[in-house]
């Protein structure tokens, strides 16, 4: 059952565009960026969507365009333009208990490679299988996993320098 109105696009897209906004801002890092990348992979979609009956799993392909839309951004010359020596001071109000561990969590996300850090969003944000995983970044499934395991172990580190250093 595939919709194909407009008004069906809208709902979709509606009822989605957090968790596609949450994805491509853990991939870059960047609010501005994220909502690129997802105004980029929507784009595409509306002009797909009449043909969309032929997707099998409408939500995994929707989540391959805003990741391969994030590495596309990631590549462009522009994004490596650092204008400040150091990133602004961000002042946010606690919103919750464990602000703080999610920053840290943030932060060390943000400092691993581009590979790992796109594997662990993928498994672990997304929720997706190694396979899909695979599938997704046309990498093999043994180098889903070798990453997801580096990338575990670099972020456990950094999080126990991090909890270290505050105490």
């Amino acid at each position: 059952m595939r919709p194909e109105p407009e008004h069906d696009y809208t709902q979709y897209v509606a009822a989605r565009l957090p968790r596609l906004h949450r994805i491509a801002y853990q991939l870059l890092g960047d609010r501005h960026r994220a909502d690129d990348a997802v105004q980029d992979a929507l784009t595409t979609l509306y002009q797909r969507w009449t043909r969309i009956r032929e997707v099998r799993n409408l939500d995994a392909y929707v989540h391959t365009m805003v990741v391969r839309a994030a590495l596309s951004d990631r590549r462009r010359f522009w994004s490596r333009v650092a204008l400040w020596d150091s990133p602004p001071e961000v002042v946010r109000e606690p919103d919750g208990p464990g602000v703080e561990q999610v920053m840290v969590l943030r932060q060390a996300l943000r400092a691993l490679p581009e590979g790992q850090r796109t594997v662990l969003v993928l498994r672990f944000l997304c929720d997706l299988p190694v396979e899909e995983v695979a599938g997704v970044l046309g990498r093999s499934e043994g180098t889903v996993k070798s990453q997801t395991s580096h990338g575990l172990r670099t972020l456990r580190r950094m999080l126990l320098r991090a909890e270290e250093s505050a105490v």
